[in-house]
C-alpha cells in the first residue's frame, strides 16, 4: 500500500511538472488561432509519419533481440515488441519507468534475469545517446549560427546571475559521497549479505553490458541503431508537409528541429510534455515560422499524434501480452 501511494505521488509530481512546462510554453499564445491552424492540417501526412513511428518501434525491438541473444536467450519477437511498446506507455506515467517495466516483462515471460536485461537496456541508451550526439554535432556544424542564436535567446539571460562555482561544488560533493558508498559496499563491508546482493547485481549488470562485444549480428545492430533515428527524424520532416507554413522547409531544417526537440525529451517529465513543445516551436521560429499560431500548432499536432499512437499501442500490448503467453511458464517475482 505504501509503495502504491509513493508511486502515485511520483506520477502526480512528474505529470504536474510536465503540465507546468506545457502551460508556460503556451500561456501567452492565442488558443483560437492555434485551433484554426490545427484544422488546416493534412491528416494523411500525419498518418504516414505515425506509420514510420511504428516501424521505428519494430526496429528497436529487433535491435534489443540482437543484444539479448548473447545472454543465452532467444526471446520471441511478440514478447519483445510488446515489452518495447509497454515501455513507452509506462514512461508517460513516470520517466524511466518503462525501462524497468520492459525488463520485468522479459524476466516474467522469457526467464531473462532482470539485471542482465537492464544491462542491455543501459547499453541501448548509451548507443542512442551517441547517435543523437553525432546528429547534434552535424547540426551544430551545418547550422551553427541559427542554433547559437536560439540558445542565446532562450537560455543565456536566465543564468546571468548564476555562480557556476556552486554547481561544481555540488557535483564534487555528490561524486565524493558516491565514491565513499562504493568503497563501503565493495571493499569495507563486502562480506555482508546486503553488499553481496549489490555486488552480484552489478556483476550481472556488467555481463549485460558486455553483450555488444559478443553479439553475432554487429552489422544489423549498427543498422538498426542508425535506422531508428533516421525514422525519428523522418517523422518530423514528413509532418512538415501536413501544414502549409512548414511544407517548404528543407530536410536540414527538419534535422535541426528533430535534434533540438529530442533534447527536450531529456527533461524529467512524462513524454517530454512542455519541454518538447518549447524546443520544437522555438527552433522553428529561428527559420521564420512564427510561434503563434504556426509553430505552436505544429508542435501540438506532432506531439499529440505521437503520444496518442503510443498510448493505443501500449494499451493493446498490455492486453495481448498475457494472451500470447497462455502456455508459457511464468516466472514470478
Amino acid at each position: 500500500m505504501q509503495k502504491t501511494v509513493k508511486n502515485i505521488f511520483r506520477i502526480v509530481i512528474f505529470f504536474g511538472f510536465g503540465t507546468l512546462l506545457f502551460w508556460l510554453a503556451y500561456r501567452d499564445l492565442d488558443v483560437l488561432t492555434i485551433v484554426d491552424a490545427l484544422k488546416s492540417a493534412n491528416l494523411w501526412w500525419i498518418g504516414f509519419a505515425l506509420i514510420l513511428g511504428v516501424i521505428s518501434h519494430v526496429s528497436r525491438a529487433l535491435r534489443w533481440q540482437i543484444l539479448i541473444e548473447p545472454l543465452g536467450r532467444k526471446p520471441r519477437f511478440s514478447n519483445t515488441i510488446f515489452a518495447v511498446l509497454i515501455m513507452y506507455l509506462a514512461n508517460m506515467a513516470l520517466p524511466r519507468l518503462g525501462e524497468v517495466s520492459r525488463c520485468s516483462i522479459m524476466t516474467k515471460y522469457e526467464n531473462l534475469p532482470f539485471s542482465k536485461g537492464l544491462g542491455t537496456v543501459v547499453l541501448e541508451r548509451i548507443v542512442d545517446m551517441l547517435v543523437l550526439m553525432l546528429m547534434l554535432l552535424l547540426v551544430i556544424v551545418l547550422q551553427f549560427d541559427q542554433i547559437y542564436l536560439f540558445l542565446e535567446n532562450s537560455f543565456s539571460q536566465k543564468f546571468n546571475n548564476f555562480n557556476v562555482a556552486y554547481l561544481w561544488i555540488g557535483f564534487l560533493m555528490i561524486g565524493g559521497i558516491g565514491l565513499f558508498a562504493i568503497w563501503l559496499v565493495f571493499f569495507k563491508f563486502k562480506h555482508l549479505p546486503f553488499s553481496q546482493k549489490i555486488i552480484g547485481f552489478v556483476q550481472s549488470f556488467i555481463e549485460g553490458l558486455k553483450t555488444i562485444a559478443t553479439m553475432k549480428k554487429k552489422g544489423w545492430f549498427i543498422f538498426h541503431s542508425i535506422f531508428i533515428f533516421f525514422l525519428y527524424y523522418a517523422m518530423i520532416f514528413v509532418n512538415f508537409f501536413a501544414f502549409d507554413f512548414t511544407a517548404g522547409l528543407s530536410p536540414l531544417i527538419g534535422l535541426s528541429v528533430f535534434v533540438m526537440a529530442s533534447l527536450g525529451m531529456v527533461a524529467p517529465v512524462p513524454g517530454g510534455i512542455g519541454a518538447w513543445h518549447f524546443m520544437t516551436f522555438g527552433t522553428l521560429a529561428i527559420y521564420g515560422v512564427p510561434i503563434n499560431p504556426s509553430g505552436a500548432a505544429f508542435a501540438f499536432a506532432v506531439h499529440g499524434s505521437m503520444t496518442l499512437m503510443l498510448i493505443v499501442l501500449g494499451a493493446v500490448s498490455l492486453v495481448l501480452l498475457p494472451l500470447f503467453n497462455k502456455s508459457v511458464n511464468i516466472v514470478e517475482g
